[in-house]
């Protein structure tokens, strides 16, 4: 109970950083809430029975203070050196946006991420996919410009997590990879469009945890025990395999929605060489997402009659539920645009 207590207590501040990151009004109090979101989340991460979750949230407090530290100066550097317009200047605008890049684990700022995704428990996996970069990646539209700085980043970040993810064993690491994939989407919906982003993180949020549930439920870490588990019912072998290609944005799902929005947008900016590169790029992260499908639908072992089931009371409902919306989402949405 008393562990309840203080994990209710640090998600409570952990939420005020974030609210308070976005609502601040000046560069300091951006800095404060995001200390207040880092110091939060750092009792989550931290696990007395595995000394290797330990390790990682040293990791994590390590890189994200270092990233405060680097805004911190920045800001200070702005303040004393340019007063105005400082966005369209390369030097102050490159430096805010690697520490918030650097927060959020876009590439080539991504080394920590996977390293403390890997170790981490399914819910902060979660949050840190999620909640962790609403406030950087709110900050960061704030100031973003088109530039090539930026153009390096979101190709970076589709490339890595393209490859990255190719020959993963763990769960964990490759939807860190995944989740590093799409902020390079998100990232170049930004400069286009401060709604598409928000739609896209919106959707993407839905999908993970979606799957997160899924793999919280049956208890999975590593690819060899979706090809092997004779206690994961078929049903949710098929949910599964809905989300996987759901979040990857193959196109009758709702994950292909926020990427053609993005598509669209970048078309109509001339920016055709950067789309049809992270398009390309994208269909990698597709292909490792079919390949656990397939595998996990195809290699069906012969299911023993004295396994133990797992517990799928808990979710009865809202997973299928949840699964629905991402199957169907896109078809109907097409149906109202058309409509309209």
């Amino acid at each position: 109970m008393d562990n309840n207590s203080t994990k209710l207590l640090f998600l409570s501040t952990l939420l005020m950083g974030t609210i308070l990151s976005i609502s601040s009004n000046s560069w300091f109090g951006v800095w404060m809430g995001l200390e207040i979101n880092l110091l939060s989340f750092i009792p989550m991460l931290t696990n007395n029975k595995n000394s290797m979750i330990n390790e990682s949230s040293i990791k994590y407090f390590i890189v994200q203070a270092m990233a405060s530290t680097m805004l911190l100066f920045s800001i200070l550097l702005i303040q004393l050196k340019y007063s105005m317009s400082w966005e369209s200047k390369m030097i102050p605008s490159m430096l805010v946006s690697s520490s918030l890049l650097l927060k959020i684990g876009a590439a080539p700022f991504h080394f920590w991420f996977p390293e403390v995704m890997g170790t981490s428990e399914w819910l902060n996996c979660l949050m840190l996919m999620t909640w962790q970069k609403i406030a950087p990646m709110m900050i960061l539209s704030y100031c973003i410009q088109l530039s090539n700085f930026i153009f390096i980043i979101v190709i970076s970040s589709v490339i890595i997590g393209a490859l990255g993810g190719l020959n993963q064993t763990s769960i964990r690491h490759l939807l860190a990879y995944s989740s590093i994939s799409h902020l390079g989407w998100m990232i170049s919906s930004m400069v286009s469009s401060e709604n598409i982003w928000e739609i896209y993180f919106s959707i993407y949020s839905l999908l993970s945890l979606i799957l997160v549930l899924i793999f919280k439920q049956a208890n999975l870490f590593f690819l060899n025990q979706i090809y092997t588990a004779s206690n994961m019912k078929m049903e949710i072998k098929f949910m599964m395999f809905l989300s996987l290609l759901s979040i990857g944005g193959l196109p009758p799902f709702i994950g292909f929605l926020p990427k053609w929005m993005v598509i669209q947008s970048m078309m109509e900016m001339n920016m055709t060489s950067l789309m049809v590169i992270m398009v390309m790029l994208t269909m990698i992260t597709l292909y490792y997402y079919l390949r656990i499908s397939f595998s996990a639908m195809i290699l069906l072992y012969t299911e023993n009659s004295w396994s133990l089931d797992i517990k799928n009371k808990n979710f009865n409902i809202i997973l299928p539920m949840t699964v629905m919306i991402s199957t169907m989402g896109l078809s109907c949405t097409s149906v109202l645009i058309f409509m309209h």
